[in-house]
């Protein structure tokens, strides 16, 4: 898939067929446009993290740590961390003000390889596999109400999963302020789906049900392993927090609404997932927690009754944002790195009409379709933590390298340089756990990301392709562009 158009000619002449198609369309600027505002950017990240996690399984935390107090305390201590990371993601974020995230400071940082690996990480394990099964828990749960009294068949399941995807997709590629919109009313419906379970849980509070409260920590298990695997359980219940990062490009004024988008919205995240476990053992004890396959749709279940069932809709609906957040995301990450010769450069080229990356949007539905397609998705989901505990990483050397390799770059934005290293101590720590907790699953990911070696090699190293696969290459290029009607975009020295 890593292969580039062999040489020079062929760009330009590719190029100029697409400026041509462009101009006779009446097209001055060919270029993302700068259309999301900082509460369109808070949105968005809330959006993201909070998925299906907190309504149906929040106990990898309290299976570990044993108690509803130390539970709650672990909560806190992950949305902390998670918040410091985010933080040190908006140092970056400023001081290299560019869309692609982490793959733009890795190259800044190492070079084009290391850079190379970190999208073909995000590429080939990370999107794929964390749409297509966000796309499978929506289709389950917006069918859950129809299927009472058995499962929901798996024709069914798929058939809604791959609808849900391409409804989705579409709307990325025809406007990004509806995707954003989208976006926003997602948020909204998941934050009252929570706000309505702290209400009854504090109301049930109010009556006098602090049964689970009292003695909060009796039977805490304080081990240092119980407590690493509990974090690890919690750190990635906030996942999502970097994805606002890939669109720094359409970010107005990401000086100051990238760092201000990600405190807000971190603060937002974990005060609500700790007031909303305060709610769940307000209602459910510790066992009924730990028996439960949807914990929210459990608690609508003793507190609601008849209306329960809207339970299950509000969960599917909230995992809806979360894929909406990470198309929208990840396909500026895979635009940027085309961009840079690292994917087909047809990746890299934007709709002359909406003005959207509509190539790498389809190549995340295509790519989704085919991980939905596998019937162990859910241990595809397990390769994640160690493709994701990778690139973090390397994200936070990169940033301690940077403060020696380039100290005099401006930084809007600049953290003391102990709490880099402390994170990137935290995350060689959260990779080596995952090695051993999922070997199987980490070697698998290791083979993965090895295949993408060749590929570099092939695809960007080998510049003089023989005329036969350049010419191949070219006409394939110009054939997507004709269907697809999209072309480069406009650099900013030709636009002034």
């Amino acid at each position: 898939m890593v292969i580039q158009n062999g040489d020079a000619t062929r760009n330009r002449a590719a190029d100029a067929s697409s400026a041509s198609l462009a101009s006779s369309n009446n097209v001055t600027v060919v270029q993302l446009k700068k259309q999301i505002n900082l509460f369109h950017a808070v949105c968005i990240i809330v959006g993201i993290i909070i998925g299906s996690g907190i309504f149906v399984s929040p106990v990898g935390i309290l299976q570990n740590v044993k108690s509803v107090g130390m539970s709650c305390v672990m909560w806190a201590v992950c949305g902390v961390f998670s918040a410091l990371c985010a933080l040190c993601y908006a140092e970056l974020g400023v001081t290299i003000p560019e869309s692609g995230g982490e793959y733009t400071y890795i190259k800044r940082a190492f070079g084009d390889f290391p850079a190379f690996l970190a999208m073909w990480i995000n590429f080939i394990i990370i999107c794929p596999v964390c749409v297509a099964a966000s796309c499978l828990i929506f289709a389950t749960y917006i069918l859950r109400p129809f299927f009472l009294d058995c499962d929901p068949p798996v024709t069914s399941i798929r058939l809604i999963a791959a609808l849900v995807i391409v409804f989705l997709i579409l709307v990325n590629c025809v406007n990004v302020k509806w995707a954003t919109k989208i976006q926003v009313v997602i948020t909204a419906s998941k934050l009252l789906a929570l706000f309505l379970i702290i209400v009854i849980g504090f109301v049930s509070m109010g009556q006098g049900n602090v049964e689970n409260f009292n003695k909060a920590f009796d039977g805490s298990d304080f081990s240092a392993g119980a407590i690493a695997i509990s974090f690890y359980s919690g750190f990635w219940a906030f996942g999502g927090w970097s994805y606002l990062n890939f669109l720094t490009d359409e970010l107005i004024d990401p000086h100051r609404n990238l760092p201000l988008a990600i405190i807000i919205s971190m603060t937002i995240v974990t005060l609500v997932y700790l007031v909303a476990n305060i709610a769940y053992f307000s209602v459910l004890t510790p066992m009924e927690m730990l028996r439960s396959s949807a914990v929210a749709v459990t608690f609508a279940e003793q507190t609601v009754g008849v209306i329960a069932w809207i339970m299950p809709v509000l969960i599917a609906i909230s995992v809806m944002g979360s894929m909406n957040g990470t198309c929208l995301s990840m396909s500026r990450l895979f635009f940027v790195g085309a961009r840079n010769s690292h994917l087909p450069n047809i990746i890299s080229m934007i709709n002359y009409k909406y003005l959207t990356p509509a190539p790498s949007l389809l190549t995340i539905l295509i790519l989704t379709l085919v991980m939905q397609s596998f019937e162990e998705i859910f241990f595809l989901i397990e390769m994640m933590g160690f493709g994701f505990a990778i690139v973090l990483t390397c994200v936070f050397a990169g940033q301690i390298y940077l403060r020696f390799k380039e100290p005099d770059i401006p930084r809007p934005i600049k953290l003391p340089i102990i709490l880099p290293i402390f994170l990137l101590a935290i995350s060689l720590l959260i990779l080596v756990l995952t090695c051993l907790q999922k070997p199987a699953e980490s070697l698998l990911a290791v083979i993965l990301i090895l295949a993408g070696v060749p590929l570099y090699l092939i695809g960007v190293l080998w510049r003089s392709k023989p005329r036969e696969i350049s010419d191949l290459i070219h006409q394939v290029t110009c054939f997507i562009q004709k269907i697809l009607l999209v072309v480069p975009q406009e650099k900013s020295k030709e636009l002034k």
